[in-house]
């Protein structure tokens, strides 16, 4: 059963800005992949790497996905070991969903993650956060 990951993306602005850090960042890795290193190694990290995605959420709404590829074990600066969420470059976005803060990740089921954004809209621009949730709330997501 495949499961998902949510994550804030602290200071992020929006979509694309996301994707720039991202690419940014990556330039700087062997694979060229971008990834997101945790504290926590996934419990059911099989269940997650059976199709799963990391779902971003940006100033409060979830706006995008990134299929999980692998994790990786890395070793902090401090010695202490660490898990990497890898993942796929491409930033998939998202019908907006609104979610309360959080710290570290949380699991998604897949019955509650947000759908994909069709192609034709995936270049739309973002909703300002409020206005998302509201329409969310609404069921007009």
């Amino acid at each position: 059963m495949t499961l998902h990951i949510l994550k804030l993306s602290v200071g992020t602005e929006s979509v694309d800005d996301l994707q720039g850090w991202q690419d940014q960042h990556r330039l700087t890795r062997p694979d060229g992949l971008p990834r997101h290193v945790t504290r926590m190694w996934p419990k059911r990290a099989d269940e997650v790497l059976d199709g799963g995605s990391i779902y971003w959420v940006i100033k409060g709404v979830i706006l995008a996905r990134q299929r999980i590829l692998r994790f990786d074990p890395v070793e902090g600066q401090d010695g202490i070991q660490r898990c990497a969420m890898i993942f796929e470059p491409e930033l998939i976005r998202t019908e907006p969903a609104p979610r309360r803060p959080f710290q570290g990740w949380r699991y998604l089921k897949p019955e509650e993650a947000p759908r994909d954004l069709p192609a034709y809209r995936a270049g739309d621009d973002e909703l300002p956060p409020e206005l998302a949730e509201a329409l969310a709330e609404f069921g007009l997501r």
